[in-house]
């Protein structure tokens, strides 16, 4: 099956933040904020989007005359902390960050939220997929893994996040492009599938590099693969699938947003802070030392990101069977 994939493009960030010096200063005088401001994560806290946001929001507090408080609101695979915010009052006091999950989740859960009732703010970052094995299972390479997969269907044991999670998501992906059955065990987020692969409760894991580089390192776990068009910097010396001769390339994002109807004064005061809070040296800086693919981008970037990526992943799903709410 055909495989697109997204390569950001952030053209005008730049330009933008540039003139962030300005823009605060001409917004008319007002209040806002003038109480603390909540930022909901979706998942528990130690995983990749908790990671990201605090970093965020460590530098966005540098930019704003209150304190913004991280909140971990975790369940149904994301849906849970993203309708939170959906169903806050649209002040600019309830902000959230998602990825992926947001888009699957629409077409997956009927509880979930519909993306039409979230407004994005700012990028953040974009990390690819990556396939990861204990390193004593003495699976070498993503061929060993295909050929252990297809001799013993089901017999490796995946960790991943709840079903619409990204790291199910690549789970289900992989078992749908290379015809393959993994026993996907679900986890309440990045943080305890982590531990479970350390501990050797599952074999194999579909986390972004960020989650696994460390053990990487120290040689408890082997990343296979990275499902991008270009090698991560953290280990550069892992291929990606692409490079292998297979045509697989899936990435999530990290993304702040609020609720629909978030006046537009002080939607512009949260754009141009976290632009500000993201432009500096020190936070890129910070996000390298972590592993991360920082790509910031405005307002603008984050809706076209968002409709970009529900337009790539809605082709998966279907092939892969996971469609089962509403269709587009």
């Amino acid at each position: 099956m055909k495989r697109r994939h997204f390569i950001t493009s952030l053209a005008g960030t730049a330009a933008m933040v540039g003139a962030l010096g300005m823009g605060l200063a001409t917004t008319p005088a007002a209040a806002f904020p003038d109480q603390p401001i909540t930022m909901v994560v979706a998942w528990p806290a130690g995983g990749g989007h908790d990671t990201v946001t605090r970093l965020v929001t460590e530098f966005l507090e540098q930019e704003l005359p209150s304190t913004v408080v991280v909140t971990n609101v975790p369940g149904a695979a994301g849906a849970n902390g993203v309708r939170q915010v959906e169903e806050a009052a649209a002040d600019g006091y309830t902000l959230g960050v998602l990825g992926l999950h947001a888009t699957a989740q629409s077409y997956m859960n009927e509880n979930a939220t519909a993306l039409d009732r979230l407004e994005p703010l700012a990028v953040i970052n974009i990390e690819p997929a990556a396939l990861a094995v204990r390193a004593d299972t003495g699976i070498e390479s993503f061929e060993d893994f295909l050929a252990y997969a297809r001799e013993n269907p089901g017999g490796i044991i995946n960790g991943n996040d709840s079903p619409g999670g990204f790291s199910f998501l690549n789970a289900a992906f992989i078992e749908n492009t290379f015809d393959i059955q993994l026993t996907k065990v679900p986890y309440q987020g990045y943080a305890p599938t982590v531990a479970a692969l350390v501990s050797g409760e599952v074999m194999a894991a579909t986390l972004p590099v960020p989650m696994l580089a460390d053990l990487h390192d120290a040689g408890t776990v082997r990343i296979l693969g990275v499902a991008a068009t270009d090698r991560h910097f953290r280990v550069p010396e892992v291929p990606t699938f692409e490079e292998m001769g297979h045509d697989y390339v899936i990435t999530d994002y990290v993304m702040v947003f609020g609720p629909v109807g978030i006046p537009d004064d002080r939607r512009a005061i949260l754009e141009e802070a976290l632009m500000r809070a993201m432009s500096g040296e020190a936070f890129h800086e910070r996000g390298r030392n972590m592993g991360l693919m920082l790509q910031p981008g405005g307002a603008d970037d984050a809706a076209a990101l968002m409709a970009t990526m529900d337009d790539l992943i809605y082709p998966i799903m279907q092939d892969a069977g996971l469609v089962t709410v509403r269709a587009r």
